[in-house]
C-alpha cells in the first residue's frame, strides 16, 4: 500500500487522476489541439516517489519531459460533484511533477493508442508532502515554478488554468467515483522539457511547499 502524508498522518493512496492540456501556452508549445473536454488519464500508485528521491527514466526512452503541477488530494467520495461544490471534497494540496515520456508518448498517438507506457512507469509521479487544504487560500492564484540545474523552467500561475481545479473535480467525478486517498493531477504550463541522469529539480508551488528530485 502506497501512502502520502498529510499534516504528518499517512494516508493510502487510490488512483492518481491526472489532466492534459489544461494550459493554453502548455499547449500551443506542443503544438496540440485545444481540447473541448478535460483530457483525462490515470497513474498508479507505484508511479509515487517522494521529494528527497530518485527518478529513474526507463531504458526505453531517450526523452523523458518534466511537468509541474498541483496535487489536490481528495477526501471523501465524490461522484456527480458540481463545481461550486467540488472544493468541499478537497482535503490536501501538494507539488507533484507529471514526469511524460515524450518520444514514447509520441508514438503512441501516432498508432492511436494510450498513453500508460508513457506516463505511468515507476517514478513518474514525483510528490510532496500534502499540506491541509485550509492552509491554502485561493487554489487559483499560487505561482508555480520549477528549475531543473538551478535554471528556471517553468514559470507560471495556476489562475491561468483552463478549467479551475473545481471544474475538473466535477469533471472527473462524472466519469468515476472519486474516493478519498485519491490523487487529482491539475495540469502544467509552458515550458516542459527534457531531463537526463545528473539533473536535480526543484519544484514550488505558492502556499503549497516543495518537491526536490534527482535523475538517475
Amino acid at each position: 500500500m502506497h501512502t502520502v502524508k498529510l499534516d504528518g498522518q499517512k494516508i493510502p493512496i487510490g488512483k492518481i487522476v491526472c489532466i492534459g492540456r489544461n494550459y493554453a501556452e502548455h499547449i500551443k508549445e506542443l503544438g496540440n489541439q485545444m481540447p473541448d473536454k478535460p483530457v483525462i488519464f490515470i497513474k498508479p500508485a507505484s508511479s509515487l516517489v517522494s521529494s528527497g528521491g530518485t527518478v529513474v527514466i526507463p531504458g526505453y526512452s531517450e526523452d523523458c519531459h518534466h511537468e509541474i503541477e498541483l496535487a489536490v488530494l481528495i477526501g471523501k467520495t465524490a461522484k456527480d460533484v458540481t463545481a461550486e461544490a467540488a472544493l468541499g471534497y478537497v482535503s490536501g494540496y501538494a507539488v507533484a511533477l507529471d514526469l511524460t515520456l515524450r518520444d514514447v508518448q509520441g508514438v503512441q498517438k501516432e498508432k492511436g493508442l494510450p498513453w500508460e507506457i508513457a506516463k505511468a512507469f515507476d517514478t513518474a509521479c514525483p510528490l510532496s508532502a500534502f499540506v491541509p487544504a485550509d492552509r491554502v487560500g485561493d487554489p487559483q492564484k499560487l505561482q508555480i515554478r520549477l528549475t531543473v540545474n538551478h535554471d528556471v523552467r517553468q514559470d507560471g500561475n495556476t489562475g491561468d488554468m483552463m478549467r479551475s481545479v473545481a471544474e475538473l473535480i466535477a469533471a472527473a467525478s462524472a466519469y468515476f467515483t472519486l474516493e478519498a486517498g485519491d490523487i487529482l493531477l491539475t495540469g502544467t504550463p509552458s515550458g516542459v522539457g527534457r531531463i537526463v541522469s545528473g539533473d536535480q529539480l526543484l519544484a514550488e508551488i505558492e502556499q503549497v511547499g516543495t518537491l526536490s528530485v534527482s535523475v538517475a
